[in-house]
């Protein structure tokens, strides 16, 4: 087995163009016996590009519904540095449940895993395998293979910068001071109603300052520009974070 898959990592650095990527992760796919694999870069634009098993109706469904918008996977992986199991992700919404139903009826699989990944220039890209089987089964199959896993999501994402340079996001410009404030509350969980309130300013303003850090960091939406952010270091999170002025939801429960 690890020789098998030494070999299609080897195979893997040496290719030269997409075609060879799309060869690779279908053998891989193979070799761990799951439903499907995929890789998926998200542009700072947000465009879309990868390599993957998933039939191609539903891979063209699933870019012309936009459905980038309301992926809980997307979404959820979005705020992770970790491999995610789908399980844990929020699908309580409408259109998250309907999302799902559809992707189940098109093949993908009840039991899913991602592995989230920063790249330069605040690239995100996740590396993700799918099957049909009871949770049990996956929670095993997933342990025991985890660190061979991100190791192929790493293998995949460096190649694929290596073959797609033109798809790497701009330098970011650098952020306002109160720029910098309003993205670092979002990140910490505040609403938005509440970073107006704790940098008193009007949710206009807030609404202005977002935007123009969203244009500033080439972020598709308000969580990518947050992503970004973080990613390039431009906001700090964590223990640092504690000594920000204000409260912050968890923040008491933190400090215990």
């Amino acid at each position: 087995m690890q020789a098998n898959l030494r070999h299609l990592l080897v195979t893997l650095d040496q290719a030269t163009e997409l075609s060879a990527l799309q060869d690779t992760i279908v053998r891989l796919r193979d070799h761990y016996g799951v439903a499907h694999m995929v890789y998926h870069w998200v542009s700072a634009d947000g465009e879309q590009y990868g390599c993957g098993t998933y039939p191609l109706s539903w891979v063209q469904h699933y870019v012309q519904k936009d459905y980038l918008r309301i992926d809980p996977v997307i979404i959820g992986c979005f705020k992770q540095f970790h491999p995610v199991d789908w399980k844990a992700l929020d699908w309580s919404s409408k259109a998250a449940v309907a999302f799902r139903a559809e992707a189940m009826q098109a093949g993908v699989g009840n039991q899913g895993y991602s592995i989230p990944i920063r790249g330069p220039s605040g690239q995100f890209a996740l590396f993700s395998l799918s099957n049909n089987t009871d949770d049990t089964d996956w929670a095993a199959f997933t342990e025991s293979n985890r660190r061979d896993l991100i190791l192929c999501a790493h293998s995949f994402n460096q190649k694929a910068l290596e073959v797609e340079t033109k798809r790497m996001p701009d330098p970011v410009k650098p952020l306002s001071g109160r720029e910098i404030d309003v993205l670092t509350y979002l990140a910490m969980g505040y609403s938005r109603s509440q970073v107006a309130q704790t940098l008193t300013i009007s949710e206009h303003t807030l609404r202005a300052y977002v935007e123009s850090a969203r244009f500033k960091l080439g972020a598709s939406n308000t969580m990518h520009a947050v992503a970004r952010a973080v990613s390039e270091g431009l906001i700090v999170m964590g223990g640092a974070a504690r000594a920000a002025r204000g409260g912050w939801p968890g923040r008491a429960q933190a400090a215990e």
